[in-house]
């Protein structure tokens, strides 16, 4: 997984290409930041959870059903908070100071979080499954992938975006990471003995870099407001 990060990584920033002209973030920090807040670190544990004991045909569906529902929601959040934003007229070095403030409390959190005890995800029992898969799949979808900080990340990239071309590629992470989402909760079963030792030593790391990368982004925004 950390090898598909890197490369997908890596094919982004040479898409983008000028980064700094096709967004107001280079596309490879758009990929990594919003893949530590949308993408499949945080599932896998609840995910197992909630289909345990569920056979591999009921498993699918309920991956699929929580990715559609995942991506419509996104959408939606993309849609209406873009619009908002531009009926406000908030201007874009205070767009990408609030974009800085947000990753870098969230990857604060994030770290501090791992000393804390969290509340578990209770397994839906057996008799439950096959009627309530939309509602599993809802669980998945909310908090597990679409978290209010990735749905703040997301509204900003893309008001910050200066054209359509920019917007598109904003989307085509997003969706590349949903892809990744859902082909995640397709094999966790498989995959979970690896990420019990390795995604809590990789998210630490990342969410560093998250933390360096919000506070840049702060320090930025700030010299560039002088300027004005």
């Amino acid at each position: 997984m950390g090898a598909l990060v890197l490369s997908v990584s890596g094919v982004a920033s040479a898409a983008g290409g000028d980064s700094a002209a096709a967004t107001r973030f280079p596309l490879s920090q758009v990929f990594t930041l919003l893949f530590l807040m949308l993408g499949p670190f945080k599932i896998i544990g609840p995910f197992a959870t909630l289909t345990k004991g569920a056979d591999a045909a009921l498993t699918r569906r309920i991956a699929v059903r929580a990715t559609l529902i995942a991506t419509a929601a996104l959408l939606i959040a993309a849609l209406l908070g873009e619009s908002i934003l531009a009926r406000y007229g908030v201007p874009l070095h205070v767009l990408s100071l609030s974009a800085g403030i947000i990753l870098f409390l969230v990857a604060l959190r994030t770290i501090l979080d791992q000393y804390e005890s969290r509340k578990p995800f209770t397994a839906v029992p057996e008799e439950e499954r096959a009627p309530g898969a939309t509602r599993i799949a809802m669980s998945v979808a909310f908090p597990a992938i679409v978290t209010p900080h990735g749905v703040a990340a997301l509204v900003v990239f893309l008001a910050l975006s200066p054209n359509d071309a920019a917007r598109f590629n904003v989307g085509a992470v997003v969706a590349a990471i949903m892809a990744l989402n859902l082909a995640v909760m397709l094999v966790t079963r498989r995959l979970l003995p690896v990420p019990a030792l390795v995604l809590p030593i990789l998210g630490a790391v990342l969410g560093v870099v998250q933390v360096a990368l919000g506070l840049q982004i702060v320090y930025f925004s700030l010299q560039a407001m002088r300027h004005l």
